[in-house]
């Protein structure tokens, strides 16, 4: 009976919740920044893109709904050697008498990426040039800033349209790319130096920690100023953190990157420790994860072994899924067909990544992701969407569902797979917490599919509707109480439900 009058399903506001014993006070909710998705600008978000979006999205939405004041921070790379690349190709594209205006310059972005990469790769002028580029645009070159723009504002446009198809709650506002802390930059080196940090290595200011020491049991640096003057990503970390912890008052950061980067992220962390730039109050935690692969085991790619764009999976998802809405439910409208297409292909792509351990490789598989049986989207949409189907056969409105059943607490658990559900309801809070605390939301989708499990164990054991009073309406609350619950977990996890599938 706690969950059924409880809109939050069970799950304490920060006020409600403890801190662990011999600690004063209650918990109050924590600043929470969540550094996720962060693409680099310039070309188009690919599959690379996908893990670090989704599994942070689900972070920041699990510990918002769990009360805590979370920042979003999509730490872009739109300050680097691509952008020097793009400039120094566009000049020699001007060079050569190519008359094409800006607009048509930046039509095809990636394409523009692509050849200037090519270049940069085999022509050393070339690279030489960009790299100045790239020093030019942090000395603010007004050409070079002017150019910039034109090609940032480009990538956003693109940008912002796959997190609107993906139900990606990261906005404008949430971005504070590389370029932010150009101006802080040389104050770091100076902050690094003033304590007694800096040393100098073949012309490069360095950081040198003993605890970081390659196989030869050499120093491994940081470095935070090339010989040429530029600075690096690590430069650039560092000053972020000062700004979350001065400005944003973050008590907690999480950094939600590829597994590769866990010795730059160590490193950052124990030099920002060192410099002052972040107390021990504050966790600076990263979240790695691994790869996703293809049936061979290999790094997911095109036929053709290009990367695949995010728009083109997800278009491929919508398409797939189609097949399994005629196959279900053939006589709908076209365009439900259509509204719920969206709903499980975009969801079976994030459900597949979501359900995995983070740190884990998966493999991408179709067939798998979009299965009616086991731990996947679709199942869990199917399970939501049966559940509203009991409402419909009895003629129960939605009223019944949303209002009346949260006011029901005389439950009537009598039948062991009543009682097998219910307890398995009462779980929900600690699963939640549970992903907060450990970054993990495959905890969440592991718990969705048993309760989805102990349900359908419940439908089949326990008739509903033509149960006699007050039989009936206890088991439709228990039904009301489990949709709710699966509509709210795949919500944290930004997964969308159907009512019909």
């Amino acid at each position: 009976a706690a969950i059924a009058p409880d809109e939050r399903l069970g799950v304490a506001k920060p006020h409600q919740r403890y801190l662990p014993k011999g600690t004063v006070g209650r918990q109050a909710a924590q600043a929470v920044v969540v550094d996720y998705s962060s693409p680099n600008l310039a070309k188009e978000m690919h599959v690379g893109h996908l893990r670090s979006t989704i599994i942070g999205d689900a972070l920041a939405r699990t510990l918002e709904f769990l009360g805590h004041n979370v920042k979003r921070q999509n730490h872009v790379g739109d300050w680097g050697t691509q952008f020097g690349m793009l400039v120094a190709f566009m000049d020699r594209v001007r060079e050569g008498g190519d008359t094409e205006d800006l607009s048509r310059e930046l039509a095809d972005l990636e394409e523009l990426y692509r050849k200037a990469k090519h270049l940069f790769d085999t022509d050393p002028d070339f690279a030489n040039t960009a790299r100045e580029n790239v020093v030019k645009l942090q000395s603010g070159d007004e050409n070079c800033q002017i150019r910039w723009l034109n090609y940032t504002a480009v990538s956003l446009l693109h940008c912002e349209k796959v997190y609107g198809r993906l139900g990606v709650m990261l906005k404008r506002d949430d971005i504070r790319g590389e370029s932010e802390y150009n101006d802080d930059l040389p104050e770091v080196v100076a902050d690094l130096e003033k304590a007694g940090l800096l040393t100098e290595s073949q012309g490069a200011q360095c950081v040198f920690l003993d605890e970081f020491r390659n196989k030869d049991n050499e120093p491994l640096p940081v470095i935070v100023k090339k010989t040429d003057g530029g600075y690096l990503y690590a430069t650039t970390d560092l000053a972020a953190i000062r700004y979350r912890v001065g400005e944003l008052h973050a008590e907690r950061i999480l950094y939600v990157t590829d597994s590769r980067q866990a010795l730059h992220f160590r490193q950052i962390f124990a030099v920002a420790r060192k410099a002052g730039f972040a107390p021990e109050s504050v966790l600076l935690e990263h979240v790695p994860f691994g790869m996703m692969l293809d049936k061979g085991g290999q790094p997911f790619k095109t036929r053709e072994g290009g990367t695949v764009k995010l728009t083109d999976l997800l278009d491929e998802a919508e398409r797939q899924a189609i097949g399994l809405v005629n196959a279900k439910n053939p006589d709908l409208p076209d365009e439900q067909k259509r509204e719920i297409a969206e709903k499980v292909g975009i969801g079976a792509v994030k459900y597949a990544d979501l359900s995995q351990n983070r740190t884990s490789d998966y493999v991408f598989s179709w067939d798998k992701m979009l299965s009616l049986d086991g731990n996947t989207a679709p199942y869990m949409q199917y399970a939501y969407a049966r559940i509203q189907s009991i409402f419909r056969k009895g003629d129960e409105s939605t009223d019944y569902t949303e209002k009346k059943s949260t006011n029901y607490t005389n439950f009537l658990i009598e039948d062991p797979a009543e009682r097998a559900l219910a307890v398995k309801l009462l779980q929900f809070a600690e699963t939640v917490e549970a992903v907060a605390s450990e970054c993990l939301p495959n905890l969440l989708c592991g718990y969705l599919f048993d309760l989805a499990g102990a349900f359908t164990t419940f439908y089949e054991s326990c008739p509903v509707l033509k149960s006699p009073e007050p039989t009936r309406s206890s088991r439709l609350a228990l039904c009301a109480a489990t949709g709710r619950t699966i509509r709210t977990g795949l919500g944290l996890l930004g997964i969308e439900t159907v009512e019909q599938m």
